[in-house]
């Protein structure tokens, strides 16, 4: 074992004996009237607040909660975990009276449920501040922030630490495939969170993030998103300027280097030691990669200048390299070698809907991918293109298919209509769907797209028209973040049918 990991490897078992002794302490003091309490959660089938029911539930509570909706995955998930799932936002589901409500930022004034509880002085709080008071104070935190590739890198960041036996918490806005679970309490001092800047509570308008008190933060990117709460950059650039506020001066910020929204951030005070990546590979500065294959299946790692290793595995895409070098970082400041982290990325299995292949039939792969802004939808689509040119050392015609539902709140709104047109750029075709909740007029993108684009307002005729126009080695990527009518599987099925005839 190198020396440097076995201090590390020491200094951590002594946070393990500390983690341990201070949990004992918590349990005890979450105890309430000699038991331990029941926690009712308002909106639990969300990733996020799933998480937190989840974590609630190992620390010994008696958990229920009450959704809009309750389904699979999720509801399978928590009910295997004892907790108590209840449908829709009914006073009656808080007859049993909890000791403790944990309001889901979907919650709003005018709720039923909502008002209820400010009625009787029920105790409530936060999905953030119940993990900070409960959890994340004792622990030493890993925060993946950033307007992209948040779960994709936090999934990382657990999956490497969880190699290198460190055993960590995590809570996980997705669905990681290197772990059975998005949120676990972890058997270490080491949490890792994905650090989200929305809003936290109705009655708290600040980021979820703020809570989290990071001692390792990654800054992945920063552009202007969530229009909804948001007026400009400059507001989140704010929240993110409170996040590094508390940032310890023993701790580690990690971003990209020339962001200029990162820049401008950090410029605003920072009192933390920095690391970036940087694109110049000849340069002793920070961390750069080195593509081996154009799509970004292999590639050499360095660290101020000095050669790490390689990375190889089944991820694509420029995005991920980014996200794999932050997570490669964020790691080794928890003490985990370099080498050892870029072992651990050749096992990692991407997080569901993350340019996820759904399946293939006859040579047309259909991927599923959760872009919600147009820089990671240009970013998809170019890892895939790349992917694409790789393929076509056979000689065949290959090409990349974009299927587009503009389904965020910041999309819906038309925010950033005017520059949809430039992200899909890497597709050869282009499928728009004009959504019932969309406020503005799809149709006006057709005339700025360069390749051929169509709109089309009933998701069956979508499927009918994109299979009926397939060609042998499409690649087709559906962008959404939502269900989009289940149009993944209608179109594997509708190719099949194709297929057969």
């Amino acid at each position: 074992m190198p020396f440097f990991f076995m201090i590390r490897y020491i200094i951590s078992q002594y946070f393990d004996l500390i983690f341990l002794l201070v949990a004992i302490d918590r349990q005890g003091h979450q105890s309430f009237n000699g038991h331990y309490m029941h926690i009712h959660i308002l909106g639990i089938c969300g990733t996020f607040m799933g998480g937190i029911a989840a974590i609630a539930k190992q620390l010994g509570h008696r958990v229920s909660g009450c959704d809009a909706n309750v389904y699979p995955p999720m509801s399978t998930q928590l009910e295997q975990l004892g907790i108590e799932l209840k449908q829709g936002y009914l006073t009656e589901h808080l007859k049993d009276e909890p000791d403790l409500v944990i309001v889901g930022n979907a919650m709003s004034r005018g709720n039923v449920m909502v008002e209820y509880v400010l009625d009787r002085n029920i105790a409530y709080t936060s999905g953030p501040q119940w993990l900070l008071d409960n959890v994340l104070k004792d622990r030493w935190v890993l925060a993946i922030s950033g307007t992209h590739g948040k779960t994709t890198t936090s999934s990382m960041v657990a999956w490497i630490l969880e190699y290198a036996h460190m055993k960590p918490g995590f809570l996980i806005g997705g669905v990681p495939q290197n772990f059975d679970c998005s949120a676990r309490l972890g058997d270490a001092p080491f949490f890792v969170i994905e650090a989200d800047e929305y809003d936290t509570a109705f009655f708290d308008k600040r980021s979820k993030f703020v809570h989290y008190r990071p001692r390792t933060l990654v800054i992945n990117n920063m552009e202007f998103d969530h229009a909804d709460i948001f007026n400009d950059l400059s507001d989140i650039q704010r929240q993110f300027h409170h996040l590094i506020r508390m940032v310890p001066s023993n701790g580690l910020v990690l971003s990209p280097e020339n962001e200029s929204a990162i820049t401008e951030t950090l410029a605003q005070g920072c009192w933390t030691p920095t690391e970036f990546s940087v694109e110049d590979e000849s340069s002793h500065e920070g961390w750069h990669a080195e593509k081996i294959i154009a799509d970004g299946s292999e590639f050499i790692v360095r660290f101020k200048g000095e050669i790490q290793g390689t990375v190889k595995w089944s991820l694509i895409g420029d995005f991920n390299i980014d996200n794999g070098l932050m997570a490669i970082a964020a790691a080794r400041h928890a003490g985990v070698p370099s080498h050892v982290a870029i072992d651990a990325l050749a096992e990692f299995i991407n997080t569901k809907r993350r340019l996820e292949l759904r399946g293939e039939v006859n040579q047309v792969r259909i991927f599923d991918d959760f872009a919600h802004h147009p820089t990671a939808i240009a970013k998809t689509l170019a890892g895939v293109k790349a992917n694409v040119n790789t393929l076509n050392g056979d000689g065949k015609s290959r090409r990349v298919i974009a299927v587009l539902e503009p389904r965020s709140n910041t999309m819906k709104s038309g925010i950033h209509k005017d520059t949809l047109p430039v992200s899909l750029s890497q597709a050869d075709i282009v499928y728009l769907y004009q959504g019932e909740q969309v406020k503005w007029s799809v149709d006006a993108l057709i005339q700025d797209c360069k390749q051929p684009c169509f709109v089309e307002t009933n998701i069956e005729t979508l499927v009918n028209h994109i299979v009926k126009n397939s060609q042998i080695g499409d690649t087709i990527v559906v962008m959404s973040n939502g269900g989009f009518g289940d149009i993944h599987n209608k179109l594997l099925i509708a190719l099949e049918n194709k297929a057969s005839i």
